[in-house]
């Protein structure tokens, strides 16, 4: 038998050992198992935004949209404060967090020296805070007014830094990633060509990183969309029947108006509620769907 005749059997017998490996019964079971909780979970969510969908048909109109809280025909109360209060919200994060996001993810990953125990230090207490629950962050803003001598409760600046410091830890680990992913070649040809670092990475490193440093960003303005705990500690009104003016304006956001709603005693205001939260959901996709556009029209194969 020829050499490359007893090769090819052997690869043969291997692949048939790996499939019948494969298909095992215990894989075939962990298999099923996690096809099961996917579709569970997947299912669970889709009874959820239909229950909820059902619940607020009534109140798919205009009022919605272009009418404030109203406590005398609850039929006809609307959201126009909390969405509007909502969009400035993100506007504000953005410029707060944006910026100063990437620009530490940058710092960290072209320029310290990793064997500073202050830049280890700095590494260590990113991961961590990506996990530190919301609500902490709502202190911390109130803390952050205290110091500058802001006491009044419910403006647009404390809200905006609270959902900046929440995500910053997330816009960070993502944009280093993003950093982290443009291949050294690039680097290594710019240096050759007589770049500087700053000019390395101004000119090629971040430009080859916007993809993951805008879906990253945009995930993250999506989780603050939606968070309620640091607003309420902020004292957020939920009943606010004007349109926001500028950082140090009493405003309400759609959490805050939802959370306040679907409580009351009233049919009808948790009917709004629950339409409130299909608005939401809107918004959340929306930013989600933006982020999955950036990727794959600036996304690049090395």
């Amino acid at each position: 038998m020829s050499i490359a005749a007893t090769t090819a059997r052997e690869t043969v017998q291997i692949a048939s050992a790996g499939r019948s490996r494969d298909r095992n019964p215990a894989s075939m079971v962990f298999l099923g198992a996690l096809w099961f909780s996917l579709f569970f979970g997947v299912m669970v969510l889709v009874v959820l935004i239909t229950d909820t969908a059902i619940d607020g048909a009534g109140r798919f109109d205009a009022n919605l949209l272009t009418r404030y809280d109203s406590t005398l025909v609850p039929e006809r109360t609307g959201f126009r404060a909390g969405i509007l209060g909502t969009i400035w919200l993100m506007m504000f994060t953005a410029l707060m967090a944006v910026p100063l996001g990437i620009a530490a993810a940058v710092y960290l990953e072209e320029f310290a020296d990793s064997q500073k125990w202050y830049n280890r230090f700095i590494e260590v207490n990113l991961q961590n805070l990506a996990a530190v629950p919301a609500i902490v962050y709502g202190l911390l803003a109130v803390a952050v007014l205290a110091i500058v001598g802001i006491n009044t409760r419910g403006v647009m600046l404390g809200g905006a830094i609270a959902l900046a410091l929440l995500i910053l830890p997330v816009i960070i680990i993502t944009t280093r990633e993003a950093v982290r992913a443009v291949p050294e070649e690039i680097r290594q040809g710019s240096y050759a060509l007589g770049a500087t670092t700053w000019q390395t990475t101004w000119r090629q490193v971040l430009p080859s990183a916007v993809p993951g440093i805008a879906t990253g960003t945009i995930l993250g303005l999506s989780r603050a969309i939606g968070e309620a705990a640091p607003l309420v500690m902020l004292g957020l009104y939920s009943s606010v029947r004007f349109d926001p003016e500028g950082l140090m304006s009493a405003i309400t956001a759609l959490p805050i108006q939802i959370y306040g709603l679907s409580s009351n005693s009233q049919e009808a205001y948790r009917e709004a509620a629950s339409a409130a939260i299909i608005v939401l959901l809107v918004m959340v996709l929306g930013l989600n769907g933006l982020a999955i556009f950036i990727r794959n029209k600036f996304q690049r194969s090395w």
